[in-house]
């Protein structure tokens, strides 16, 4: 996970700020166009249903139809679908389910990092050993046991991570805000009067904005392709759902023949953990730059 980088990266970030030389103006492009990929990434997602030629579910063609054949552009799979529109549906389900994982992540994260590194003492502890039990489960096994348990769906998988997903945010959190709560200014701000609210809301969680954002831009690539391995595995949304991990998998016996059905879903899942983790390094650099 990217707990040791953002705490490397808040370091870096604070080093720059007491003299050290900030990037070149080239580095500093790079870093936005990489940054730029994520709404890149975004605008594929959200427009994938005006950007898919076909049905992805319908059948539109003669089946295994090669790459370039006609007017589809990455061919056909075994019953005539469009592989394009397919890749296009499943790019949108990985990139906003990761999106959403990590969104609940920082939201359950933060408030119990907040609340543990205000707190301080016995607490503070008790939630930290808490936190530290959550993160020793293992992902795949928890999916797999609440997939059991509550039937296969693509929610039940995407609960499943979310369940071992915040303690990173928690920790990350708690961390700058006990390194906050050390400053001068929240000492200045409690001697002004500042009740724990005002605190929060006005000095603390603010200044664990910048650490939140570096770790969710680079998180994402790490997540996608962990949803992806779950969907590989079956944990996904059931047939014929397009899913870029399940599509992958189910259609492994044509990899040496009509390569193009399994190898076009594993690629756009290498595309977008790639993108996003560039991008996550665009961010990061740009953030340690402030």
């Amino acid at each position: 996970m990217a707990v040791a980088e953002a705490h490397t990266t808040v370091s870096a970030a604070r080093a720059r700020r007491r003299g050290r030389l900030l990037p070149s103006d080239a580095g500093r492009a790079v870093n936005w166009a990489a940054a730029c990929m994520l709404l890149m990434v975004t605008a594929v997602a959200l427009l994938a249903p005006l950007l898919a030629p076909y049905n992805p579910l319908a059948p539109v063609s003669m089946p295994l139809q090669p790459p370039g054949h006609g007017t589809f552009l990455l061919g056909t799979d075994a019953i005539g679908r469009d592989v394009l529109s397919r890749v296009l549906y499943g790019w949108r389900s990985s990139w906003f389910a990761a999106l959403a994982v990590i969104a609940s992540g920082v939201v359950i994260g933060g408030f119990v990092g907040v609340f543990a590194g205000m707190s301080g003492g016995w607490l503070d502890n008790l939630l930290m050993r808490v936190t530290d039990g959550f993160l020793a489960l293992p992902a795949p096994v928890i999916a797999i046991a609440v997939v059991a348990a509550l039937g296969a769906s693509f929610f039940h998988t995407l609960l499943a991570v979310a369940i071992v997903w915040w303690p990173f945010y928690a920790r990350i959190v708690r961390g700058e805000v006990r390194a906050l709560a050390a400053r001068p200014h929240m000492a200045a701000a409690r001697l002004a009067g500042s009740g724990r609210l005002r605190l929060a809301g006005r000095h603390l969680l603010p200044g664990t904005v910048p650490a939140i954002v570096i770790t969710a831009s680079l998180d994402v690539g790490n997540l996608v392709l962990t949803l992806a391995a779950l969907s590989f595995l079956g944990l996904g949304q059931p047939a014929p759902a397009p899913e870029l991990g399940a599509d992958t998998a189910r259609n492994l016996q044509f990899l040496l023949q009509q390569w193009w059905i399994p190898v076009m879903p594993g690629l756009a899942v290498f595309l977008l953990a790639l993108i996003a983790n560039l991008a996550g390094d665009g961010v990061r650099d740009l953030m340690g730059d402030r």
